[in-house]
C-alpha cells in the first residue's frame, strides 16, 4: 500500500483545525519561557521540571479537546458545570480540609480546590444566562447576573481565598459588563475605590494599629494591605516577600544578571519563587528587557483573544470568549502588581510561568474555549 503523505498532512491538519495558529503560539512561547526560568527557579528542587512538562502535555490534551467542541455545545455545560461547582464550594465549607487557617480543599479520595471550577464555570455560566436573554436586557437581568456572580464569590472569599474569589469575580463582571452594563454604573464604584485607597494611603499610621478592626476584612488581609504601604514594618514576616522581590527585579537592571545567575533566587532570598513571584526571578536573571518582552507576549495574547471575541458568531461566544480573555489580563497584572509591591500579596499564578498543575489547566481549558469561538467562525466562512 502507496504512502499518502498529502493525505497524511491532510488528516493532521484536520486534527488541528480546532486550534488557532497565533494564539497557541503565544501559548507555546509563554510555557517555553516558564520552563526555562522554572529551572533556573528550581535548581534545588528536583523534579518540579519534569512534573510541569507533563502538566502541559495533559494541558494541550484538554486544550485541544475543548478547541473541537462547538460553542453551542459548550453552553450545554454551563448550567451542570456552575451547579457542580456551587455544590462543591457549600461542602468545602461544611466539610472541607483545613491548611494553614484557610479551609479551601475538599476530600474526594483526592484532594481536590473547587474554587478552580468556578474560574471557568461563572463565566459560562452568566454567557449562558445573556445568551438566553440576549435583546431584551433588564435592568433585573443584570441583577440576577451579579446574584450569579456573588454567590461563588462569597463562598470562595468566605474559605478564606481573597486571589481566586477576585479572579472569579473580575471574569464574571466581564461578562456582565460586555453584555450591556453601563459604564456609567461603574464610575461610581471606581470612584470610591480609589478614595477608599487614597484614604487608607492618607492614615495608614493610625488605621495599621494593630487594635484597629478591619469591616469585611480578616487581620491577615489588613495585614497585606498595610505591609504593601511599609513593607519595612514587618520586614521579616509579610513584609519580607514584597521587600525581596523587588529587590530582584531592581537588582536586575536594564538586561538581567544573566541565565542562572540570579542571586536572590539562587540565595534562597525570593519565597515561592516557583509559583507566584516567579517573575521576579525571571526579571533579575533576564532584567527590563526581558520583562517587555514577557509582557508583550501577554499583550499578544490579549490582544488576539479580543479579536476572536469579537468575531463569535453568538452572543455566548462573544462574552464567553471575551471575558476569558480579559481574565488573563487581570491574571498578569495582578500577579506582576504583587510582585513588583504595587498590589498586596494574594497568591494569583502568573498565567503559563507559575509552576503548578491546577492552575494550568484552568488556563489551558480557557485557552481551549477562545479557541472554540474561533474555530466555529472560520467554520461558518468557509
Amino acid at each position: 500500500m502507496q504512502f499518502d503523505k498529502r493525505a497524511w498532512i491532510d488528516k493532521v491538519r484536520q486534527m488541528f483545525a480546532g486550534f488557532d495558529r497565533p494564539l497557541a503560539l503565544i501559548v507555546f512561547l509563554l510555557l517555553c519561557v516558564g520552563i526555562v526560568t522554572l529551572y533556573s527557579a528550581t535548581i534545588d528542587m528536583p523534579g518540579k521540571v519534569e512534573d510541569q512538562l507533563r502538566n502541559i502535555m495533559l494541558t494541550f490534551v484538554l486544550m485541544w479537546a475543548i478547541a473541537n467542541i462547538p460553542p453551542q455545545s459548550l453552553m450545554r455545560f454551563a448550567v451542570p458545570l456552575y451547579s457542580f461547582g456551587v455544590a462543591l464550594l457549600i461542602a468545602v465549607a461544611l466539610f472541607g480540609v483545613t491548611k494553614k487557617g484557610a479551609k479551601r480543599w475538599l476530600n474526594v479520595g483526592v484532594v481536590i480546590q473547587p474554587s478552580e471550577v468556578l474560574k471557568i464555570a461563572t463565566p459560562l455560566m452568566l454567557a449562558w444566562y445573556y445568551q438566553r436573554r440576549e435583546g431584551g436586557l433588564r435592568w433585573y437581568d443584570f441583577a440576577a447576573g451579579f446574584v450569579i456572580l456573588l454567590v461563588p464569590v462569597a463562598l470562595i472569599a468566605k474559605q478564606p481565598d481573597l486571589g481566586t474569589a477576585m479572579l472569579v469575580f473580575a471574569t464574571g463582571l466581564f461578562v456582565i459588563y460586555l453584555a450591556g452594563l453601563s459604564f456609567k454604573l461603574i464610575v461610581p464604584v471606581l470612584a470610591a475605590g480609589v478614595i477608599a485607597v487614597a484614604m487608607i494611603a492618607t492614615f495608614e499610621s493610625r488605621i495599621c494599629q494593630p487594635q484597629v478592626q478591619w469591616p469585611l476584612m480578616h487581620d491577615y488581609q489588613k495585614h497585606r494591605v498595610c505591609t504593601l504601604l511599609d513593607p519595612t514594618s514587618d520586614p521579616l514576616g509579610k513584609g519580607f516577600h514584597t521587600i525581596q522581590a523587588v529587590i530582584a527585579i531592581g537588582s536586575g537592571g536594564p538586561v538581567g544578571k544573566g541565565y542562572l545567575k540570579g542571586t536572590q533566587a539562587h540565595l534562597e532570598f525570593i519565597p515561592e519563587k516557583h509559583t507566584d513571584f516567579i517573575f521576579a526571578v525571571f526579571s533579575e536573571e533576564f532584567g527590563l528587557v526581558g520583562g517587555l518582552v514577557l509582557l508583550t507576549l501577554y499583550m499578544a495574547l490579549i490582544v488576539r483573544g479580543l479579536f476572536i471575541s469579537a468575531q463569535g458568531s453568538t452572543q455566548f461566544a462573544r462574552l464567553l470568549a471575551g471575558s476569558l480573555t480579559l481574565g488573563f489580563f487581570v491574571y498578569a497584572f495582578v500577579n506582576v502588581g504583587m510582585v513588583s509591591g504595587v498590589l498586596p500579596v494574594v497568591g494569583v499564578p502568573l498565567p503559563f510561568m507559575s509552576y503548578g498543575g491546577t492552575a494550568l489547566i484552568t488556563l489551558g481549558v480557557a485557552i481551549g474555549m477562545i479557541m472554540s469561538v474561533g474555530r466555529q467562525r472560520r467554520l461558518m466562512k468557509s
